[in-house]
């Protein structure tokens, strides 16, 4: 399973890659916001910014909701690097507009995607990500990884192509279950990845052999 970071955070995308496990990056406009990033300029500049430091697929989203809109728009995301990634809603302007992608050698990542439903036209459209929200479907006391086992199995059945990206990850725990549920990548916040670091059991592990050293 790929690791991408969640973020528009440069200084964290850093040290995600150099920790050698990240793999790529997704973005959005709340993201970019957070950063304090703004206009059209300042935001392409920035994914550049971010191709720059990753190995692998920038997700870039769209922020036009009509299909001449977003294929306009996803164009011009695309030609900034060959790493960005169009990210698409789920809608039906969306659906239109990444079958268009698909047939023209953009490819796209479906996002805001809920149910089972929604996964099957991302694929059929030809989507090469999609992906489900985990953590908002929790929010909502349904079982987001239930979706992304679903999703995995009907991807499997029909042979579809499209990745699973999961995402809306909350803790360290929705990464292990991504993981065993076969979602081919997860994406979330560095502290989340950071946290699969962490166990009582390695502190005090290597407090011993540290104190036991010491004596020799």
């Amino acid at each position: 399973m790929q690791f991408f970071i969640d973020t528009a955070n440069l200084d964290q995308i850093k040290e995600a890659h150099d920790l050698g496990v990240l793999n790529g990056v997704t973005t959005n406009p709340s993201l970019m916001a957070k950063e304090g990033i703004k206009g059209k300029k300042a935001i392409e500049k920035h994914y550049k910014d971010i191709c720059k430091i990753v190995d692998g697929d920038v997700s870039a989203e769209v922020f036009s909701t009509d299909f001449k809109s977003i294929v306009e728009e996803g164009k011009r995301l695309a030609g900034l690097h060959e790493k960005i990634i169009v990210k698409v809603p789920m809608i039906k302007e969306g659906v239109k507009a990444m079958h268009w992608f698909s047939e023209n050698g953009i490819a796209t990542n479906c996002t805001l995607v809920f149910s089972a439903g929604q996964a099957i036209l991302a694929a059929k459209a030809g989507a090469k990500y999609v992906s489900p929200f985990v953590g908002r479907i929790d929010d909502t006391c349904w079982d987001g990884m239930e979706l992304v086992g679903q999703i995995r199995h009907i991807y499997d059945i029909q042979g579809f192509e499209t990745l699973i990206l999961a995402a809306s990850i909350r803790s360290s725990l929705h990464i292990v279950r991504a993981a065993e549920l076969g979602a081919h990548v997860c994406t979330c916040p560095l502290d989340t990845i950071m946290g699969l670091l962490k166990h009582p059991l390695t502190d005090t592990g290597l407090k011993k052999f540290l104190e036991d050293a010491a004596k020799m």
